[in-house]
């Protein structure tokens, strides 16, 4: 949100739609959430299976020329989406599609940063602290109160609530190593983990807080680690 205040166009690729049965009521809870948040939404022909008893190596086959083909699409210069690190296997497929999507894409210094994010676990080695008031988590919680059915089985208000309040406390000290000052100013706070890809290695981006107006600093001297 705060990049498309700042003029980025922001594009929701779905993935997935949940089981067969959810994909009419999700397609149309995804729709009503990214007009809410000013999002542009690409809906696939066949969406992946990534619920259940799936074949992991075809899913991740499948999700990765998905991702290619919204790369070739869209040419991106920022790519969000979870971390291979999240415990969630269908959010790990995706993680997975997008590295190796990136990769297959271009390995030059124009490839897209890949900005990660955690939902069922800690975020590792976060680098981006997106810093924002009450204005806009109701902003946040206006465009997820789209999604219904997803809040009637797990309320996720509250989670995004509780997080964005810890990681003011937590953010600064993650950013900057321990014993860094934690601002006092600041209410609420959402982490990322940005990479860039060099050659064929991914490197951290430089953390810091995200300037939306100047979201792409050059990266760091440290290697990630994607696993």
């Amino acid at each position: 949100m705060a990049l498309r205040d700042a003029g980025f166009t922001i594009v929701n690729v779905a993935c997935s739609l949940g089981r067969p049965g959810q994909h009419a009521r999700r397609e149309a809870e995804l729709q009503e959430a990214c007009r809410r948040a000013g999002f542009e939404l690409r809906l696939p022909e066949e969406p992946v299976s990534i619920s259940g008893d799936v074949d992991e190596q075809t899913a991740q086959a499948e999700l990765t020329a998905l991702v290619l083909e919204a790369l070739a699409r869209e040419e991106p210069r920022i790519v969000v989406s979870p971390g291979p690190a999240d415990r969630h296997h269908g959010h790990r497929l995706v993680a997975l599609a997008v590295r190796d999507a990136i990769i297959e894409h271009g390995t030059s210094d124009a490839a897209p940063r890949w900005w990660m994010w955690s939902l069922w676990g800690s975020l590792p080695q976060p680098t981006i602290g997106t810093r924002f008031g009450a204005g806009r988590l109701e902003e946040i919680l206006t465009a997820l109160a789209a999604h219904r059915g997803e809040l009637a089985r797990n309320d996720y208000r509250r989670f995004v609530r509780a997080r964005a309040e810890m990681n003011a406390s937590l953010a600064a000290e993650l950013l900057f190593g321990f014993g860094a000052p934690v601002p006092t100013d600041i209410s609420y706070v959402e982490l990322l983990t940005e990479v860039a890809l060099r050659g064929s290695r991914w490197m951290l981006g430089t953390p810091g807080w995200l300037d939306p107006e100047d979201p792409l600093q050059e990266p760091s001297g440290v290697e990630a680690v994607l696993d």
